[in-house]
């Protein structure tokens, strides 16, 4: 299966790295990695200060948002069938790992499981989906734009909105806030915060211990956002290094044959970089971001520190 698999994605890597090794010969020093990040609006829209200009980030998060939205539609319609097929068996296998792995895994009070599941599931299959979308080659590159008949056409690229720390943090910003509130909520500001200082603290050691728990808890707007945008940043840029940036980097000094024997050897690597991202690291992403997300809400409210 996995041979098959690579030799599906041979062509795809090799679409990929051709163009630019083609450009590597000519242009390898302007050539920049870094600009498949950038977001260059596709169309411009300004109010006032405020800018709303769509771009290929906001494509991304448009396509995962329908995913998600479809994926929580057929959850909800197909968890009663008397007969389960294959689609069924698959559903439900996504719907006990969000409810009963993730979320009643995490979350000791049956009222607040019930209460959060539909937020953690969606919110780990909206994640899941700009993880997965990201691998799939699409037209999001204005910068070597394609002539058809007149019209410049953006080439294809790989991109994923969560390789973009606004979004990753965005998430955070929500889950941050949320698990605070319900846990002020659930037992009132005064017993929320000593809820902070481990049983047994006391004395002079207390305004310290609190110290540190107040840095800890605005260390995981950092700790829960960085992860998941250095984990898919930096194995997008490990892709695109090996299916042709490597050979555009070292095309001129190389040679033509030197470059091509490069190619051959770098697009193998950049094959298995692709199935590792897209058969580990993008569930496993969305699943520790979900995770992380039901045991800060679990926490906020339990009894016990």
């Amino acid at each position: 299966m996995t041979r098959r698999i690579a030799a599906a994605l041979t062509p795809l890597a090799l679409l990929l790295a051709s163009p630019a090794a083609a450009l590597a010969i000519e242009t390898n020093k302007e050539f920049k990695p870094q600009n498949e990040f950038k977001l260059d609006p596709l169309v411009e829209i300004k109010l006032g200060p405020v800018d709303l200009s769509i771009t290929k980030a906001v494509i991304y998060l448009f396509l995962a948002a329908i995913a998600t939205c479809l994926t929580m539609v057929l959850i909800a319609r197909r968890m009663g069938q008397e007969k389960p097929g294959r689609m069924e068996t698959a559903i439900e296998a996504a719907y006990d790992l969000t409810n009963s792995q993730i979320t009643r895994g995490n979350i000791d009070s049956p009222r607040m499981a019930g209460k959060w599941f539909a937020f953690i599931a969606t919110l780990f299959f909206f994640i899941w989906f700009n993880n997965m979308i990201g691998y799939i080659p699409l037209p999001t590159n204005t910068e070597h734009p394609i002539e058809i008949l007149g019209l410049s056409i953006p080439s294809f690229a790989l991109y994923a909105a969560t390789a973009n720390i606004s979004v990753p943090l965005a998430l955070t910003l929500v889950v941050w806030f949320s698990y605070h509130v319900e846990g002020i909520r659930a037992k009132g500001p005064i017993k929320y915060l000593k809820g902070w200082i481990p049983a047994g603290v006391q004395g002079k050691i207390v305004p310290f211990v609190f110290i540190i728990e107040v840095l800890s808890q605005l260390v995981r707007l950092v700790s829960l956002s960085a992860r998941l945008f250095a984990n898919i940043l930096a194995g997008h840029l490990l892709i695109l290094l090996m299916a042709g940036g490597m050979v555009v980097l070292l095309g001129v000094s190389i040679g033509l044959i030197g470059s091509v024997i490069l190619g051959v050897f770098t697009g193998g690597i950049a094959i298995l970089f692709y199935l590792f991202e897209v058969g580990l690291v993008a569930s496993l992403q969305a699943y520790i971001f979900a995770t992380l997300t039901a045991i800060y809400l679990g926490e906020a409210v339990a009894e016990e520190h």
